[in-house]
């Protein structure tokens, strides 16, 4: 075991989205230690040693934009099974051993990464590690297990076309990405769902979920001499390797294009985006920072001050970035009444060009800095909130130090970068926009 420790400041984030962007301020100095198993597995860890229980949070490389063509679904079904029989455990033997041992063990598909979290008490950690390597490498995926779990799934897929927002996110994907797999839903369609077999299950185990591109983060009651023997227990039979799998980069597409998808609601919900920084671009603090300021930074941000504050068009407006492995997006929402839609986007519009063609004012950027880093040693309160940084930390590629770095890095970012940046990626008249509901006043221009 090769234990190498960092001295950093520490906070928690458990979405991977929000662990890219690295929001958030140093918590107080802790102690990330790198942790080599015997069996060379690698995970970063923070000891706590307060309360005896550790959580372990894991992800493979990948994620649903590797799900092959008319498979759409696949990582979304697998992850709702791996804890739903493995061994010699059937369903209902395997969920009475984790209640019994009051172990919480979950997994879930996202577009890059397939994920995992499991809590234990210490006393129990051997036995939560056997039932992890169970559910990852000898999953039993019964028939009767399947088919309940298909059908959550499929009634899941239901309401997705009843709601608004969730609709009009899938919407704006597959008009930007088309046929590229970011354009895919991950939680695939009814059709795909229920096409998916037992054979591509047991596929999807076998060749995506290996050591070569898993990361771990790990909090709690252990120290580096005892991690190493359990992360080796956990994931030591994992396959070495993944199978080899291409995506190409891209970038979204669609520009300047609006659909408009009608459903029955008295209020309608607005999509809009274009292409975006990635998290290793030179800009991405630059861009970060200023879209705090135009739509990120809640009751702050600009939209908000003119779309909510002073015409009342909407109760909500936001926007953000999303720097993905294979693209980068730019995008924002905003729900307002039917015959206000126009408007409102019109002036969201106009918030833009008034960004890339102005920049923000000094005392803008001074507030958004204040805010970011001094506002995220508030969200550390779990276990399980500082593995998932310490596991996102790792799937960025952010550096073990990266928290030492992380404040200097925002409070680098000039009056000039951001205008740079403002010219650089805001584009008003390329947003795609998808609007589910009644809209008046909106005329859709279909596709190219």
């Amino acid at each position: 075991m090769i234990p190498c420790q960092v001295r950093t400041a520490f906070a928690a984030v458990a979405l991977i989205v929000a662990i890219s962007a690295g929001a958030g301020a140093p918590a107080g100095a802790v102690t990330v230690q790198r942790v080599v198993s015997p069996g060379g597995i690698e995970a970063w860890l923070v000891e706590e040693r307060a309360i005896p229980f550790l959580t372990i949070r894991f992800a493979f490389r990948g994620g649903a934009k590797l799900d092959p063509p008319g498979k759409a679904g696949l990582a979304q079904l697998v992850s709702g099974l791996l804890d739903e029989g493995a061994g010699e455990r059937d369903s209902l033997a395997f969920q009475t051993q984790l209640e019994e041992l009051a172990i919480e063990l979950w997994f879930e598909a996202q577009r890059d990464v397939f994920s995992g979290s499991l809590k234990t008490l210490s006393e129990h950690r051997e036995q939560a590690a056997d039932l992890l390597a169970a559910a990852l490498t000898t999953p039993r995926f019964d028939t009767d297990a399947i088919e309940r779990v298909r059908q959550q799934n499929l009634n899941a897929l239901a309401r997705i076309t009843r709601d608004p927002n969730r609709l009009a996110r899938r919407l704006w994907a597959a008009a930007a990405f088309a046929d590229h797999p970011y354009g895919r839903p991950k939680e695939g369609t009814a059709e795909s769902m229920s096409a998916l077999a037992v054979e591509d299950l047991r596929r999807f185990v076998a060749e995506r979920l290996a050591r070569d591109v898993l990361v771990i983060g790990v909090s709690g009651d252990i120290g580096a001499a005892d991690l190493g023997p359990l992360l080796d227990r956990a994931f030591a039979a994992l396959p070495a390797e993944a199978a080899p799998a291409a995506v190409p980069e891209t970038m979204p597409g669609a520009r300047g294009a609006v659909v408009v998808e009608r459903m029955a609601v008295p209020q309608s919900v607005a999509v809009f985006g274009h292409g975006g920084v990635k998290r290793d671009d030179p800009d991405y603090y630059a861009a970060y920072v200023m879209n705090h300021v135009l739509g990120g930074g809640g009751f702050s941000s600009r939209l908000t001050e003119e779309v909510r504050e002073k015409r009342g068009l909407a109760y909500g407006v936001y926007s953000y970035l999303i720097p993905l492995v294979r693209s980068a997006v730019f995008a924002g929402g905003v729900a307002t009444e039917n015959a206000r839609v126009a408007e409102s986007l019109e002036l969201i519009r106009a918030e833009l060009t008034r960004l890339r063609d102005g920049g923000v004012t000094r005392t803008e950027l001074a507030d958004a800095k204040t805010y970011i880093t001094g506002s995220f040693p508030l969200r550390l309160d779990s276990n399980r909130e500082v593995a998932g940084r310490l596991m996102g930390m790792q799937l960025a590629d952010l550096g073990i130090d990266y928290l030492d770095r992380r404040n200097r890095l925002i409070e680098a970012v000039t009056l000039d970068d951001i205008r740079r940046v403002a010219r650089r990626m805001i584009a008003p008249e390329a947003l795609t926009v998808v609007v589910v509901g009644d809209p008046q006043g909106v005329t859709p221009t279909g596709l190219d």
